[in-house]
């Protein structure tokens, strides 16, 4: 029997929803092949409860827990951490000089995702269509007037490195920029500001086995509210349609599109990118590398609609990472 670590939690606004994350991953183990051990990765420790909710410290030494004086190592770690550290390179790069195998993709790629500018600027040479864009750090002068000429109205306001939709506002009026800004630099120091794209919204999941990456059955999303926000994802706001209504056309070349930034990415493990239709042109917004795995979250949508079940795709990908981490 392997043990499994499943992180989850973090440093961020997101924690809460990892820990949903986590607990659906940690249900969905094959317990016949695997030792599960749900780790919180919190401010407050890193730690594992037991059954008889006694809680035991995980040593960073080693990246190993103490249960009646028994040491126990771990064969794998599966990552479910939203946000920092978990999906921007730190706990990779910790485990990386550990030599303990994860399931996301590596500490660079991790870095140069979770920072929605870096990730544009490396996929915009590949021929990967996007929005116009516009970076603003906290302390520059900001002209709001020269924003609206610029991007168009209305436009989005987002932290740079965050998810959930956490610091994002829909701006419409230049009055509304100052508003939207502030949200955005609670969150984080960089903001992005992208253009209005009108068109049918749709997440595609993908991983990688051995040489093939399976891209699953793109989802629609259609917000009840005015755009995919913490309430669409979250709290029912919204209509998630798998597979998306597309054309047999538009499905290949979203499906195409997505395979191609997960190579170009060299990503690992579950990921999803998000795109718009604007103009019959699928236009990438962001990709998740540590996408959520709740109930209410789309890539367990994806792999049922698939007709694969959940657990053997997570097996699938535990047994992959470690095969390549050995190998």
């Amino acid at each position: 029997m392997k043990n499994i670590a499943v992180l989850m939690g973090g440093y961020s606004h997101e924690w809460e929803i990892s820990l949903k994350s986590g607990e659906v991953i940690s249900q969905n183990l094959d317990t016949s092949l695997y030792n599960v051990y749900p780790i919180h990765i919190l401010k407050d420790g890193w730690y594992y409860i037991d059954g008889m909710d006694s809680r035991h410290e995980i040593n960073k030494n080693n990246f190993s827990l103490n249960i009646n004086d028994h040491e126990i190592l771990f064969d794998c770690c599966y990552n479910t951490i939203h946000g920092t550290p978990g999906e921007d390179g730190k706990i990779q790069a910790y485990l990386e000089l550990l030599e303990i195998p994860q399931t996301s993709c590596d500490s660079y790629q991790s870095a140069i995702t979770f920072n929605k500018r870096d990730c544009i600027a490396v996929l915009k040479p590949w021929n990967i269509t996007t929005g116009r864009h516009l970076y603003i750090n906290q302390g520059d002068v900001i002209d709001a007037e020269m924003i609206a000429r610029n991007i168009g109205l209305p436009c989005f306001v987002k932290a740079n490195r965050s998810g959930s939709s956490f610091g994002v506002s829909k701006v419409y009026k230049v009055k509304e920029m100052d508003a939207a800004l502030d949200a955005a630099f609670e969150v984080d120091e960089e903001i992005i500001i992208e253009s209005f794209l009108n068109g049918v919204e749709v997440s595609v999941g993908a991983y990688q086995i051995d040489d093939k990456i399976n891209v699953l059955l793109p989802t629609e999303i259609v917000s009840e509210n005015d755009f995919f926000d913490y309430e669409a994802k979250y709290e029912g706001k919204s209509q998630e349609i798998t597979p998306a209504r597309i054309t047999p056309e538009n499905m290949l070349a979203v499906q195409e599109t997505t395979r191609r930034i997960y190579q170009v990415l060299k990503l690992k493990g579950l990921a999803r990118a998000d795109f718009i239709f604007h103009k019959g042109i699928p236009h990438f917004i962001e990709v998740n590398t540590n996408p959520g795995m709740s109930k209410e979250s789309i890539i367990p949508q994806q792999i049922k609609a698939s007709g694969a079940s959940l657990q053997n795709v997570l097996t699938y990908i535990i047994e992959n990472t470690i095969k390549h981490h050995t190998s």
